[in-house]
């Protein structure tokens, strides 16, 4: 069944879109060389709490981090660790989610880790 939302319902979502766009902005002036993505998830982790949001994975059937960060060959959904350290070249999908007042939101985007070779 498809609900209407109201015009309050629709302000509140385009916030929360809004919050998520700003976490992956500044998640991505932290993709480096030498980043850990355990790192990563403690920056969301801080950002979501400054923000008064939720992560919608945390906990999630067991997901044990803030957000999802899939480094090259990881295809979805991989778990930030501190033995994943960014390197020159690789390609991070970094998935955020989060439950604001109720509503919840969920974005991602690759990024490349400096420059990437086109072979």
């Amino acid at each position: 069944m498809i609900s209407i939302k109201t015009p309050h319902e629709i302000a509140i979502m385009k916030q929360a879109g809004k919050i998520i766009n700003e976490a992956h902005r500044l998640l991505a002036s932290f993709v480096i060389p030498g980043m850990s993505t355990f790192d990563l998830d403690l920056l969301a982790k801080n950002f979501y709490q400054k923000k008064s949001v939720i992560s919608a994975f945390k906990g999630y059937n067991g997901f044990p981090k803030h957000i999802c960060a899939s480094v090259n060959e990881v295809v979805v959904h991989g778990i930030p660790s501190k033995k994943t350290i960014l390197k020159q070249g690789d390609i991070i999908t970094l998935d955020l989610g989060i439950n604001y007042q109720g509503y919840y939101v969920d974005c991602a985007y690759s990024y490349a880790v400096g420059t990437v070779c086109q072979t």
